[in-house]
């Protein structure tokens, strides 16, 4: 009867835990699909105010094999500093994956600000390149050509001859650098 007793308070003990593990597995997966549902509906609307600021990226938009899009960059520091944010690769209007980004600098950097930014890769050649990376490094892997953007709110065609090319829109705050250079990102399982 005690061997019994065993056998039945083990078993209880293993429905308890297996309990506890799939009620995590189920709020992690959850918790994933908020971040999911959360981080797209920022990058659409990072491209609406893209498109709203800069009415010629609509064609880039268009036009590019995918874009990454980072709607919410938070970029601090004094002296050295520190930048991360979390965003979506877009193919067409497909997400294909959910990125991160970080960067740390040194040197004159005062300040704190929120901006977005956007990698277009104009080609698929540079597109399949990044999606087979397992973390990509601007200004290391690949170039990044930054677009500037006319006073008439224009990108002139000769600045997108390169295979991939971003903006970077300010949110908000003070911060002299804007650069992607030595942005470390990463594909994140959500």
């Amino acid at each position: 009867m005690n061997k019994y007793n065993t056998l039945s308070a083990l078993a209880c003990v293993a429905m308890l835990v297996g309990g506890c593990t799939t009620t995590s597995n189920t709020t992690s997966a959850s918790s994933d699909h908020a971040q999911r549902i959360s981080i797209d509906a920022d990058v659409d609307a990072a491209l609406a105010k893209l498109d709203a600021q800069v009415p010629s990226a609509r064609q880039l938009v268009k036009s590019a094999r995918g874009v990454l899009v980072f709607p919410g960059v938070l970029s601090a520091g004094f002296v050295v500093g520190g930048a991360y944010g979390k965003g979506a690769l877009r193919e067409g209007t497909r997400t294909a994956g959910y990125y991160s980004t970080t960067a740390a600098s040194v040197g004159w950097t005062a300040g704190a600000e929120s901006k977005a930014v956007y990698v277009l890769f104009m080609t698929q050649d540079a597109l399949s390149k990044f999606q087979a990376s397992q973390g990509w490094t601007a200004g290391v892997d690949a170039s990044v050509t930054l677009l500037k953007i006319g006073a008439d709110g224009n990108v002139t065609t000769q600045t997108v001859q390169q295979p991939i090319v971003g903006f970077v829109l300010t949110n908000g705050g003070l911060m002299a650098d804007l650069s992607v250079e030595g942005a470390k990102i990463s594909k994140i399982a959500l």
